[in-house]
């Protein structure tokens, strides 16, 4: 404002100087320090944002989002405050784990101003007074924990160092709303262990699918063969009562025959006829040779078959 007063005392002196518009110095005057006080005096504060007001040097008001009014050479803006989320970037730090393992670590801080007063006198800059002391809390938080967990648990980190600054931050009119840890970073060594460990557990899980797909595929060819045993013995069962079935129905039939008028006669024949083959064909499928005592009476084997035969008979004729 100074230097408005300054340029409206110039321009003044100007007009002054010259003869044909002197009489106009004081009006020009008058409206000069007019326009400059209205300038001065008025304020649209921009929506989201808070400006904080010192007269003569000591807090006054907070200016609220819209057009405002001060005292000009009594009242100034001391401090601008945005009161939207902000995301602030939180450089790389190197943390030693508890396993004493180094440990490059950043993050990135979402704040908002809730009280421009005490972000205005409560620390000199919030903003460095945040980022150093979520790297001094993201420090100890690791140290807390080993390599591995520390891996694990960002979530647990990053709640640690929002309970951590948001109660720091009310004293600095300052609310964290959340902390992210970006990057865990192991040094180089570490990484190929790792690596090296990841592929082991890789190739441990794929020797163990394999030896449990053989082991299953075992299980399915025994319970297979087993089935296919089963079903053969059953249909060989099946086979030997058809055949039984079939030999007792043919000796049935046999059996009606004989008791059948000229029956007896033809069984003689068949008999006869059998034998006469049988003798025939010893020579042709083994060297070893049955031959009975007495080889040209085949009307006496006949004979004994027939007994056979007629015994038969009776046995049957009995029961009826």
């Amino acid at each position: 404002m100074l230097f408005k007063i300054i340029a409206v005392i110039v321009a003044t002196v100007l007009i002054y100087g010259y003869e044909r518009i002197r009489p106009l110095w004081i009006p020009f005057a008058i409206v000069a320090l007019v326009v400059v006080f209205v300038i001065e005096g008025v304020r649209v504060v921009p929506q989201q944002s808070a400006w904080v007001v010192e007269r003569l040097g000591k807090f006054n008001e907070v200016l609220e989002p819209g057009l405002n009014i001060i005292i000009p050479f009594i009242d100034r803006v001391a401090y601008r405050h945005s009161l939207k989320e902000v995301p602030l970037d939180v450089a790389e730090q190197v943390c030693i784990t508890k396993d004493n393992t180094q440990l490059a670590v950043d993050g990135l801080i979402y704040y908002q101003v809730t009280d421009p007063r005490l972000a205005s006198y409560g620390t000199s800059d919030y903003v460095t007074a945040i980022v150093q002391l979520s790297q001094t809390t993201l420090r100890s938080e690791v140290g807390k924990m080993e390599l591995d967990q520390s891996l694990q648990s960002r979530d647990v980190i990053n709640r640690s160092i929002v309970a951590v600054l948001d109660e720091a931050g009310r004293s600095w009119g300052v609310k964290v709303l959340r902390y992210e840890v970006k990057n865990l970073t192991p040094p180089e060594a570490i990484l190929r262990a790792m690596q090296a460990q990841i592929t082991a557990e890789r190739e441990k899980r794929a020797l163990i699918a394999k030896s449990e797909g053989e082991k299953q595929a075992a299980i399915l060819t025994s319970e297979g063969q087993k089935q296919s045993a089963i079903n053969k013995a059953q249909g060989e069962a099946t086979a030997l009562r058809v055949v039984a079935d079939a030999t007792a129905a043919a000796v049935n039939v046999v059996a009606e025959a004989i008791g059948k008028e000229g029956g007896l006669q033809a069984a003689n024949l068949k008999v006869a006829e059998l034998y006469i083959g049988a003798l025939g064909n010893l020579a042709k499928t083994n060297n070893t040779m049955i031959v009975p005592t007495n080889l040209s009476d085949v009307a006496s084997v006949v004979a004994s078959a027939m007994t056979v035969l007629d015994r038969t008979k009776g046995g049957m004729a009995k029961p009826a």
